[in-house]
């Protein structure tokens, strides 16, 4: 005598937050949306490509900044190597802005906002604008003259404007936070979403331009003498 098993039931998806999340999540990013494989052909443009040299700016800076911090001011401005990692620290930032900048203009003139993607370009100024405050406050933890200079001056600016008790660029240890922590988890989180809204709306077609010579000039132009032909 044979004991008939019964079939697996699947179990009930109960409705919770994080199903309709992840629900959410797929539709908006599929995984062929996410990571695609194939791309329209006016990707192969040279703004798009400075947007991949930002990235990877971006992405030396972290690197080298990680390597800073883990050994502290005096490595920096004394070690052969510590002022080698400085100098990768500085010319990565300084390509960085270089990249985004072209990537920004770039991207303004074939109006980018185009088809639902105002949230990819603000995201992408904002992020910019961060980014002028993180290198900001960079000058100002160099713990050197300039910093010095640099931090003697920004005071007498803020306070004219009534934010320097807000902001107090005389202090190292405050400055120093901004810079290696909320200023950059700020410029992260910006990207992050500006490469995944860049996912989910897709690349700007280009503008479309309107010839100003006719396609068939006996049909939709005059003539050589000022009549149409036939």
């Amino acid at each position: 005598m044979t004991t008939q098993v019964p079939p697996a039931v699947d179990p009930v998806e109960t409705p919770s937050w994080t199903g309709g999340l992840r629900r959410a999540a797929v539709r908006a990013l599929p995984p062929e949306k996410l990571l695609p494989d194939k791309q329209p052909s006016y990707v192969a443009s040279w703004v798009y490509v400075f947007g991949v040299l930002t990235l990877a700016a971006f992405v030396v800076i972290l690197v080298s900044g990680v390597v800073l911090v883990w050994r502290g001011p005096s490595w920096w401005h004394v070690s052969k190597v510590g002022l080698f990692f400085n100098s990768i620290h500085l010319w990565s930032v300084e390509l960085f802005f270089f990249f985004m900048v072209i990537h920004l203009w770039g991207k303004f003139f074939m109006a980018a906002w185009r088809g639902r993607r105002r949230a990819t370009w603000i995201t992408g100024v904002v992020s910019f604008v961060v980014s002028i405050g993180t290198a900001f406050t960079g000058y100002l933890s160099q713990q050197n003259f300039d910093s010095q200079w640099i931090s003697t001056q920004a005071k007498d600016g803020l306070n004219s404007v009534g934010v320097g008790a807000l902001f107090n660029v005389m202090n190292f240890g405050q400055m120093l936070l901004w810079h290696v922590l909320l200023l950059p988890v700020c410029v992260a989180v910006l990207v992050g979403l500006h490469l995944l809204l860049v996912r989910h709306r897709g690349v700007v077609r280009p503008i479309k331009v309107r010839s100003a010579v006719p396609a068939r000039l006996g049909a939709d132009g005059p003539g050589p003498d000022g009549s149409k032909e036939a």
